[in-house]
């Protein structure tokens, strides 16, 4: 399996730290299984990172994530706004550096019960997301747009794949929300639940969500070339994506928890690509958020 559980990788990282011959100019990057880091797999599984002396390392949720980027000592990871606002409180010269996507659609809100039923109920309502994450905006979004604000909630913090693990084991008769993500707000709807709102254009979420590459500026200093590279890598991808999307998928399942190819082509929908230069809109709506640009490649 390729997702690596977090005291292994911790085990993995100590090793190659005190074992490498190379370890000043070793660029370690951190990711977690979301369908909008896939160029990072493809870019390893096709044999291009290693060469370039970069080591990635994936776990499954983004506060594995962020965990591993912060006790561990790495030198990349890749998050949303809501992940670099909560390190760069600690480290003021954090900065985005690569820019994979905006979430279309890919981040949702899902439920047992309708809207309609959730502004109707008097029963407090189970919450499934991961705490600390990006999650936490998304509902607090959904909440505050759809006047649910005056509900008691009772929080669940698991990650996806435990969350799905957990309905899918027990299917509760009360009301519960899950704030989701691809691939496995799929998942979710083969158990009978039902999307309310998702980040797409239109439906249901006021939320700008951005997936990035982030570092500190001493890092990116360190390994300045690399990250240029891995940029081209990044292109490259996305152009090996286009060309054919079942040889992509081939190599970046393992990483997506084995989604099927149809899902994963569901799951490329609700993402919009931001390889390319950024447009003046584009570039205000990341301005509006707070969300620096001037470092990025």
């Amino acid at each position: 399996m390729k997702f690596i559980k977090y005291s292994l990788i911790l085990v993995v990282l100590t090793l190659s730290t005190a074992c490498s011959t190379q370890k000043e100019t070793e660029l370690k990057i951190i990711a977690n299984s979301w369908v909008g880091y896939s160029p990072l797999f493809y870019a390893k599984e096709s044999g291009w990172l290693a060469p370039l002396n970069i080591q990635l390392y994936t776990v499954i949720s983004l506060g594995e994530s962020l965990n591993i980027y912060e006790t561990a000592e790495l030198d990349a990871f890749t998050g949303t706004q809501y992940e670099f606002t909560h390190v760069q409180q600690k480290d003021s010269t954090l900065l985005p550096i690569l820019l994979f996507d905006r979430s279309n659609g890919g981040d949702v809100i899902m439920a047992n019960r309708t809207l309609k039923q959730l502004k109707n109920s008097t029963q407090p309502i189970e919450v499934y997301l991961e705490m600390h994450s990006v999650n936490q905006l998304v509902f607090k979004d959904f909440i505050q747009l759809n006047g649910l604000n005056d509900k008691t909630f009772n929080y669940i913090n698991k990650d996806q794949l435990k969350i799905y693990t957990l309905l899918k084991e027990n299917k509760p008769e009360y009301p519960v929300i899950i704030a989701s993500y691809s691939p496995y707000q799929q998942k979710l709807a083969s158990l009978g639940l039902q999307k309310l709102a998702s980040t797409q254009d239109g439906d249901g979420l006021s939320l700008l969500i951005i997936d990035a590459l982030f570092t500190s500026k001493e890092k990116l200093l360190k390994h300045q070339a690399q990250f240029t590279q891995l940029k081209t890598l990044i292109n490259n991808a996305l152009i090996a994506l286009k060309k054919d999307p079942f040889e992509y998928y081939q190599k970046v399942k393992p990483y997506l928890e084995n989604t099927s190819y149809p899902d994963f082509l569901s799951s490329l929908e609700g993402i919009k690509w931001l390889n390319q230069p950024l447009t003046k809109e584009q570039e205000r709506r990341l301005n509006n958020i707070q969300f620096p640009t001037k470092d990025l490649l």
